[in-house]
């Protein structure tokens, strides 16, 4: 049976810009990705904390080392640079054949920098 799980979590990022006037998606700093095993253009949920938004949206690579969390397209309405917003990756399991993940979940200080898995 397919199943979706949650397979990792960018916690409590701080947005570092809005784009109204980009096409759509959100970009992320490359390390931040890599750590967590989210991919360019993977769909990702994304809820801010300021506001209780909560919306869907695709991943664009940002520079590593950046600290880049861009809220970009008609998105950049529902948080501002200095929210936090918690990013959102789901998996689709077949649990008649494998195990669901256990979530990749990561933080980081308030530059969106010196990230941590925990």
């Amino acid at each position: 049976m397919l199943r979706t799980f949650l397979g990792a979590k960018l916690h409590r990022m701080k947005v570092t810009e809005a784009n109204l006037n980009y096409v759509g998606s959100i970009t992320i700093d490359r390390d931040l990705l890599d750590l967590s095993g989210i991919m360019p253009g993977e769909q990702v949920v994304v809820a801010c904390i300021a506001t209780g938004a909560r919306f869907e949206t695709y991943v664009v690579e940002g520079d590593p080392g950046s600290g880049i969390i861009c809220i970009n397209g008609a998105a950049a309405r529902l948080c501002a640079p200095g929210d936090l917003v918690i990013i959102l990756q789901y998996v689709l399991v077949d649990t008649s054949k494998e195990t669901p993940p256990t979530p990749v979940v990561v933080v980081a200080d308030d530059h969106n920098s010196l990230p941590r898995v925990l």
